[in-house]
């Protein structure tokens, strides 16, 4: 993985007691997972109740909740991460493709609030189905692709 120097923000109390409650946290620092690959900024592991066989969990190694809050060099090296896996799902286990699925903040069912994207391997006629089968029945008044591309103009959309 690249070098990428990542900007050290302040440490405070409340930021050291989610780490101390954080499920991913607790696996990284007292290495107690099952380890697929561990860097300095990215890590993957395999999750307790995997949905497919190679079935990975990839995190960054400090806490960060979701993708919001993730500096954008750490959110590149999670993602390449990411990448490695697939590709390794691809040739170590034959998988014909994979999910790469995440969820970040309260309204997207996200169950650990630690960044984590679950890179599941799938085979043709695996039996198995991520893709939501429903429509949301949230209403947005207005052109919600031309407040996007405005918002993103705007550079409003920054976190970091």
């Amino acid at each position: 993985m690249p070098h990428v120097t990542v900007r050290r923000t302040a440490d405070t109390a409340s930021d050291r007691v989610r780490r101390m409650e954080c499920v991913f946290c607790e696996l990284i620092r007292e290495d107690t997972a099952s380890w697929v690959a561990r860097g300095r900024v990215a890590c993957a592991f395999a999750p307790l109740d995997p949905l497919a066989p190679g079935h990975t969990l990839v995190v960054p190694t400090r806490h960060y909740a979701g993708v919001f809050d993730t500096p954008p060099a750490v959110l590149a090296e999670v993602t390449a991460l990411v990448q490695r896996v697939a590709e390794a799902s691809r040739t170590g286990l034959n998988a014909s493709g994979v999910n790469v699925l995440s969820a970040s903040g309260p309204g997207s069912e996200q169950s650990v609030p630690h960044l984590h994207f679950h890179v599941v391997p799938r085979w043709t006629d695996d039996g198995i189905s991520t893709w939501p089968t429903g429509r949301s029945v949230h209403h947005f008044a207005g052109d919600p692709v031309a407040r996007l591309a405005t918002t993103l103009a705007s550079g409003r959309h920054r976190t970091s």
